[in-house]
């Protein structure tokens, strides 16, 4: 049997080999890794399907395969074989039919559904989009699992139209795109070494550039004094340390913005640009940036607003060395509400983070750093911590973005200690 790269969710159909697990010869498990697909930013194992031995592998560490591209070939095992047989059908003899590939200049036909044919599973938005713009869902064919349609799907059917129209009008190939910029020869003016960038570097490069031009984003700057905050941190990190947990700053800034996002929604939503709706979300998922050593990756901690800190110092401790050794999934990165990045560790101040689509809204960190600050008429020396909030304009606007930072300062100058002594209990 053939072994094909399986789908890999929404999104996401291809990848690179970074890694080939099994060698030809192998007898392998169902359930066994037999290579490591790095997708966008997630390096994961393949799962074998079955049992059996490797016949031949058929790809090299470096290939770029889409789903539907076959990895290797496998005898199975002779236990398992009658039994997969006996629930194959018969054979007519005739070939099946190829799935049609279709082309940029072929003529494509947009047939009438025949009488009866059921709406393949759509989510609601869709169906809503499709009311709107008069679209027979059956004459869509879903690309999920089950033939579920997708955004993907809708636009792609709509382009096709598009095209099939500007065919029948005879308008020509359409407009070439931005030209790349030149290059240059840099060894002009002296030695230099060149290094390719990496899947993830590009995958970064992307998502940001798409965030930059499409998100009309807006950064709000204050400061908290978090001198007590930092004292409740030292008096109970040792319990904290007990109990295989790291009491950071993190920690507390994953209470606070919850507890924020749950007094202002509007900074936890996403904006449904095909219909123009904006999703207000009732869970939080927060994201965290990791500076790792292959460049910056986001894995997603869920339901912050329903575990103690504890819990909450722990998981991001794990979260974030398993980010760093690449064995982060896909699934752990997506369904972030809200994203917290963290330069202090580095000793970075004030900078503007990019909202990371599709959320509204970001969150970012600076060092923590002594200032005279004037209490009450005299000056006192207090550690003040830089925070930046960039956030989608076309949603949120400035006064919401003020409020949301006010409560957010007041949540780091006034944390509450029961929540730390709830959590060592």
């Amino acid at each position: 049997m053939d072994l094909k790269l399986p789908p890999l969710g929404e999104g996401v159909d291809s990848g690179n080999v970074v890694g080939i697990l099994v060698r030809e010869g192998d007898q392998i498990a169902k359930g066994q890794g037999i290579i490591e697909l790095e997708t966008g930013k997630a390096v994961a194992p393949v799962p074998a399907p079955s049992a059996g031995k490797v016949a031949k592998i058929l790809v090299s560490i470096g290939d770029k395969i889409s789903v539907g591209q076959t990895i290797l070939s496998m005898e199975e095992d002779a236990a398992a074989a009658p039994s997969a047989r006996a629930a194959q059908p018969a054979s007519t003899g005739v070939a099946p039919p190829r799935p049609r590939q279709e082309t940029e200049t072929e003529t494509w036909v947009d047939e009438e559904p025949a009488a009866g044919t059921a709406v393949s599973a759509a989510s609601p938005t869709i169906r809503r989009l499709a009311r709107e713009l008069g679209i027979d869902l059956r004459r869509i064919h879903g690309s999920e699992n089950g033939g579920r349609i997708v955004m993907d799907d809708v636009r792609a059917y709509i382009q096709r139209l598009q095209r099939a129209a500007a065919q029948s009008r005879g308008a020509g190939p359409p407009a070439p795109s931005q030209p790349p910029p030149p290059r240059i020869d840099f060894t002009k003016w002296g030695a230099i070494t060149k290094r390719p960038m990496t899947t993830l570097r590009k995958t970064i490069a992307t998502q940001l550039s798409q965030s930059w031009q499409a998100t009309p984003r807006v950064t709000q700057f204050d400061q908290a004094d978090i001198t007590a905050l930092n004292e409740l941190r030292q008096k109970h990190a040792a319990a904290y340390e007990k109990k295989g947990a790291r009491l950071t700053l993190t920690s507390f800034a994953l209470k606070i913005v919850a507890d924020s996002l749950r007094q202002h929604p509007v900074f936890n939503t996403s904006l449904d640009e095909a219909v123009g709706d904006v999703i207000y979300k009732e869970y939080f998922h927060i994201g965290l940036a990791v500076d790792t050593e292959q460049g910056l990756i986001v894995p997603v901690l869920r339901n912050v607003d329903k575990k103690d800190l504890l819990t909450l110092s722990k998981e991001m401790n794990e979260i974030a060395a398993k980010t760093r050794d690449r064995k982060i999934s896909l699934e752990e990165m997506q369904g972030g509400t809200f994203t917290i990045s963290n330069q202090g560790g580095i000793g970075g101040a004030h900078f503007t983070p990019i909202v990371n689509r599709p959320e509204t809204a970001i969150l970012g960190l600076g060092r923590g750093a002594m200032k005279a600050v004037v209490r009450e008429g005299k000056i006192e020396a207090r550690l003040m911590l830089p925070l930046a909030l960039s956030y989608d304009h076309r949603v949120i606007d400035g006064g919401a973005a003020v409020r949301f930072m006010l409560d957010l300062v007041k949540g780091f100058e006034h944390f509450e200690e029961k929540l730390l002594v709830a959590g060592e209990s």
